[in-house]
């Protein structure tokens, strides 16, 4: 018989037909599919566990129908055991959007016709929902903002106006707490524009452990400068937003706290004398007894002070101090007996720590170089801590459980990639939710005591069979070893990728302090967009530098008031070696980012302009002197203190450096990153007399969003990239 030998040329060259052709008959992503919901996942919305454990709650949302529903499900089984609530069988209730238990259950709180105010904050017409009664109750005719039910569900506060209101269900009397609330004068119970986007929270105000209190804070704004910004709509003049914003160095709002005895109505302050920030408060389980914690205005010097609500006196629970900067986290969790968990970076990397009652260190729970990046809670039953940490590498996630000496530590989920976990309220079971860089979101029922688990809930298989279709190249992870770190990395190139030929090189990055941008987990929507531009020809790279987080204290804060210098050497070297590569074109490099991305992406273009030829910045920080108080101070202290520190990493004060092609991108009704920022780059390249490309979006804020912008944004950089790089 006769057999023709087939030689390794001829080989490769089958071989490569075979794959071309197989590439042909797939499809090319398109920028539309991207955000017309093609490669969308499902997830569980609103995940609410009951108090007993047993069961969880989620929120069943038809758009097209405008109805949604609350249905309950039993944890041992998935099953459904109940629809407690649909707005198809009631008149009154209108398609609501979100839900929430009163502690005791006895009470859902639904929110209706749901408006943006800034990146957190709402407005919206709300009801209270009486579950034996099955009686629906209206707060209020107009909007307000972030109503909270008491632990019993017999009274609702909430804001309106900036003022407090305080509404008894069963007597249906309102009674308002404040009166001095003004528009860009005074707030009561909800946070000011800088306090919402930093410190990452709205609702100011809290009711103790039996509703017999209310705690609140107020803050004074008068002092602090206004900001205003042009929208343009459809009218034949502009009109004007004004609202409250403190630039680095300039004025804050002075920010008091208050409790009002709900029995006498009787409101007090408290003195909290050296507090310049009040970040946080939590009632202990004691209704007695509130935490604060509070920071001075370098934000190096924390502190957590328990007042005595009945008489307004304070003392000092613990203080952590930093030569740099000490971060506020939402992780303090108080015992049955009011001892406390806390979590600190104080031996150099973020672990959790616990104290007793009056603040006296009784262990430190978990320790190594790595980090706890999430805490989920405490079985006081079973005597277990369940925590998030990166053991298994710095771009994984996984889940674990630990007792609070330390000891007999539990790693409770299995697979390479990014863990997290939503507990039932019992801490007997765990819903945990999967991702990779290769596996979409997958969810699954698991024993808290051991991590086994009991059952498959929702796999999103069906978007990995529409993927299927698609040309989609590998994300590669690696390191990549820059002035002395192991950077973490990773690298996308073309389907078709051939190492004997030369690519252009494209890098994105975000680069802000304690970020994350190289992780194993699922694409999102501009992992998609690398990929149509890896299959038009181009490596997509992306190197997380020094300043980024969760590699220990000093790797992140070695930035500290000078943004933008290390970060910025760090692209540049990653770029540079990067060209050393046999099938990078050293000649044809580009980068850009997003915020603080485009900060970089500005100075990387301008500081490396012997490195990269292309670079585009959306929403840039041009000058952290145009940032608020809060964010920029954190890393910079003040302006007055670091004027280099500021200017000498300051894009507009060098224009004259540009060399490549420059795209600048900014929506005018940005509240976070003012127009400001570009417009000033603007004129300083205009003077320079460089040459560039701008786009404005008219009306859109820091997200560039809505109706087809987010269409036009990337079909205008991916032409810029074509064209340039």
């Amino acid at each position: 018989m006769f057999v023709k030998k087939v030689r390794p040329l001829q080989l490769l060259i089958i071989t490569f037909l075979s794959f071309s052709t197989l590439l042909a008959q797939k499809k090319q992503i398109s920028i539309e599919e991207i955000y017309n919901g093609t490669f969308r996942t499902q997830g569980l919305e609103k995940l609410r566990s009951m108090k007993n454990g047993q069961y969880y709650t989620i929120l069943n949302l038809d758009r097209a129908a405008r109805t949604s529903s609350i249905e309950k499900y039993e944890y041992k089984t998935l099953e459904k055991v109940e629809t407690i609530l649909s707005s198809s069988n009631f008149n009154d209730i209108p398609f609501f959007t979100s839900y929430e238990f009163s502690a005791d259950e006895s009470k859902i709180l639904l929110a209706t016709e749901v408006q943006s105010v800034f990146r957190r904050s709402t407005l919206g017409i709300f009801f209270v929902y009486d579950l034996s009664s099955k009686q629906i109750i209206k707060i209020s005719n107009s909007k307000i903002q972030e109503p909270r039910l008491s632990p019993n569900g017999n009274k609702v506060a909430y804001v309106q106006n900036n003022n407090m209101f305080v509404l008894d269900i069963s007597t249906k009397l309102t009674t308002q707490l404040t009166f001095d609330g003004e528009k860009n004068k005074v707030i009561n119970g909800v946070t000011d524009w800088v306090y919402e986007e930093e410190f990452a929270f709205v609702r100011a105000f809290d009711w103790n452990a039996d509703g017999s209190k209310l705690a609140f804070l107020r803050f004074n704004e008068t002092e602090v400068p206004e900001f205003s910004m042009d929208v343009y709509g459809t009218y034949l003049y502009q009109t004007q937003t004004v609202f409250k914003y403190p630039k680095a160095g300039e004025n804050n709002s002075e920010v008091s706290l208050h409790i009002v005895d709900m029995n006498s109505l009787k409101t007090i302050p408290v003195d909290l004398q050296e507090a310049y920030y009040i970040p946080r408060i939590k009632w202990m389980n004691h209704p007695d007894y509130l935490s604060v914690q509070t920071l001075n205005r370098h934000q190096n010097s924390l502190r957590l002070l328990a007042v005595n609500a009945t008489n307004a006196s304070t003392s000092i629970l613990l203080e952590e101090t930093d030569k740099a900067y000490v971060d506020v986290t939402d992780n303090l969790t108080f015992l049955e007996d009011d001892s406390f968990i806390w979590t600190s970076e104080k031996d150099g990397y973020n672990h959790i720590y616990l104290y007793n009652s009056e603040g006296v260190l009784m262990n430190q729970v978990t320790k190594g170089e790595w980090e706890v990046t999430n805490y989920y809670g405490y079985d006081q039953n079973e005597d277990r801590i369940y925590y998030q940490s990166t053991e298994n590498g710095t771009i994984n996630r996984d889940v674990y459980s630990i007792r609070s000496n330390g000891r007999n530590k539990k790693r409770l989920t299995g697979e390479m990639g990014t863990n997290s976990a939503d507990f039932s309220a019992d801490f007997t079971y765990f819903i945990n939710t999967y991702s990779s860089a290769t596996t979409p979101p997958r969810y699954t029922l698991h024993k808290a005591i051991n991590g086994k688990k009991l059952k498959d809930i929702l796999d999103n298989s069906g978007l990995l069979e529409v993927l299927d279709n698609y040309v989609l190249g590998e994300k590669e992870f690696s390191t990549i070893s820059i002035h002395g770190n192991e950077l973490n990395m990773w690298m996308v190139k073309p389907k078709d990728f051939d190492p004997a030929k030369e690519y252009p090189l494209f890098m994105t990055q975000y680069s802000g302090p304690g970020s994350q941008s190289v992780s194993n987990k699922w694409l999102g929507s501009n992992d998609y967009w690398y990929q149509i531009l890896a299959n038009k020809g181009y490596i997509v790279a992306c190197v997380d530098g020094r300043g980024t987080g969760f590699k220990g204290r000093d790797f992140k804060k070695v930035t500290y008031k000078e943004l933008g210098k290390y970060e910025v050497e760090d692209q540049i070297a990653a770029a540079k070696k990067l060209s050393e590569l046999s099938y990078i074109d050293e000649e044809r490099t580009g980068i850009w980012g997003w915020s603080y991305g485009g900060f970089m992406s500005t100075n990387c273009l301008l500081k490396g302009n012997d490195t990269f030829e292309m670079g585009i910045a959306v929403a840039p920080v041009t000058s952290w002197r145009f940032y608020d108080t809060i964010y920029t101070e954190r890393f910079m202290r003040t302006p007055q203190e670091n004027a280099s520190g500021y200017d000498d990493n300051s894009p507009f004060n060098y224009p004259e450096l540009l060399k490549g092609k420059y795209l600048l991108i900014h929506g005018t009704s940005d509240d976070n990153v003012h127009v400001q920022n570009t417009m000033r780059m603007i004129e300083a390249l205009v003077q320079a007399n460089k040459q560039f490309d701008w786009a404005i979006y008219p009306d859109k804020n820091h997200s560039i969003f809505g109706g087809n912008t987010r269409l036009h944004l990337y079909t205008k950089m991916t032409n810029f990239i074509i064209e340039n790089l």
